[in-house]
């Protein structure tokens, strides 16, 4: 077989396109907190209701995730990111006829969760690892990077037209975002460089592909699954990063725009200091790596979660606050600590795990899911049985504490390396 190398390798073009599909797909993820108050204005639907349909969505997002490579080598990763992103528009776009909070559940919660399960970080390490040998750290650093982008993009919008003209043209805004990628999906995306006759970028002259797996991955990612379990570094993990996610997508993307409201903030104003959480976040992001790279992973860990509680123990205060700069400080501060926690997480689990650390960490990241969903919901809960968001605050700063016990838990380098304490079975 012959294989080209043209001037701009199409791995670029490829990397580029999932970018886009990520920024559309993440579109949705911005949308809940901007707009929980114009739902509850018009509906008269509770926090807690409507923190149970985000709650379904992020339960979703997780526990798809890990079986999203099976869907990839089944039916292709064009496949399955195109029916991905209609899940997502359709899911936004039907919410205009929404008239019970049920169909609330049906809408954000199975058709957005789904479509954006297929859609998670699996999809990014699809996409690096298919078709690139040089610079795959790089590639997916970029892609992840593609939520927060998307949060950045659509987070202001969507607060804009929610305020100027209504709920129901931001959501189909999302929707029609979602849509207008899938025909660069469809253009652009490959399943493999070598149906294209290419070889992956920086591949040597000599390259041959990788036999495809014709079938088993759903089986190979349980049987990780059960392998992790018997281990307590897993558990350490697992339970660490479901406590990222309680106090990021959870708590904070969720109940920060409806908490500022209370404290009188513009539900625009709030919208627009959550999407420097982004910015702030690929920032955060790419200094973590360089740092997993030079110093113990775990040592990090320990110092990301003590600083996030901290800065959520001083959030009711900072809201309450009449000079409003200190809440900026906010943050940039959580904003650079938001997924900052992801580089050192998989580090851990590739150097505990072996070859098995990247199906390990996709059981970590549904974990991470099923976090958020809880305390989406239960600072909804907290929210309306109170009147306020101060004991979700604190509760958040609570488990960071818990959280970084549990990442020291884990054992220095040395320890790490001889896997007597990690590996040790957990009695059944």
């Amino acid at each position: 077989m012959t294989r080209t190398r043209p001037r701009l390798h199409p791995a670029w073009l490829v990397a580029a396109t999932a970018f886009v599909a990520l920024v559309g797909a993440a579109g949705f993820r911005a949308a809940p907190g901007a707009l929980f108050v114009p739902l509850h204005d018009e509906f008269g639907w509770s926090t807690s209701v409507m923190s149970l349909a985000v709650s379904v969505n992020l339960l979703l997002y997780g526990l798809t995730a890990p079986f999203a490579a099976a869907l990839m080598d089944k039916f292709g990763i064009r496949t399955v990111t195109t029916v991905a992103l209609l899940m997502v528009s359709l899911g936004s776009g039907l919410t205009v006829f929404m008239t019970e909070s049920y169909q609330l559940l049906i809408t954000w919660g199975v058709l957005i969760g789904l479509g954006t399960g297929s859609m998670a970080m699996v999809f990014a390490a699809t996409i690096a690892n298919r078709w690139f040998v040089e610079r795959r750290g790089l590639v997916m650093g970029i892609l992840t990077a593609g939520g927060a982008t998307g949060q950045l993009v659509f987070l202001p919008i969507v607060a804009a037209l929610a305020d100027s003209v209504g709920w129901r043209t931001a959501s189909l805004v999302i929707a029609g975002s979602a849509l207008a990628v899938v025909p660069l999906v469809i253009r652009f995306i490959g399943d493999f460089p070598e149906d294209r006759q290419l070889t992956p970028y920086g591949a040597a002259d000599d390259w041959e592909p990788p036999a495809r797996e014709t079938g088993g991955s759903a089986r190979r990612a349980i049987d990780a699954l059960r392998w992790a379990s018997h281990h307590r570094a897993f558990w350490a993990l697992a339970a660490a990063f479901a406590i990222c996610g309680a106090t990021t997508n959870g708590l904070v993307g969720i109940h920060f725009i409806p908490a500022a409201h209370d404290h009188g903030l513009p539900e625009t104003t709030a919208a627009g200091l959550l999407a420097v959480v982004g910015i702030f976040d690929i920032a955060g992001t790419v200094a973590s790596g360089w740092f997993t790279d030079r110093y113990d992973p775990r040592i990090l860990l320990v110092g990301y979660y003590a600083f996030r509680g901290v800065g959520l123990v001083m959030l009711p205060s900072l809201l309450s606050q009449t000079v409003r700069p200190s809440i900026v400080l906010f943050v940039v501060v959580y904003g650079l600590d938001w997924v900052a926690t992801v580089p050192p997480t998989v580090a851990l689990c590739r150097e505990i795990f072996g070859e098995r650390g990247t199906i390990v960490f996709g059981w970590v990241f549904a974990s991470h899911q099923i976090g958020a969903a809880i305390a989406a919901l239960v600072a909804g809960v907290i929210r309306d049985s109170t009147g306020s968001y101060t004991l979700a605050w604190f509760g958040g700063a609570g488990l960071c504490v818990v959280a970084a016990a549990l990442s020291w838990a884990i054992g220095s380098p040395g320890k790490r390396e001889s896997r007597r304490e990690l590996l040790e079975p957990v009695p059944m």
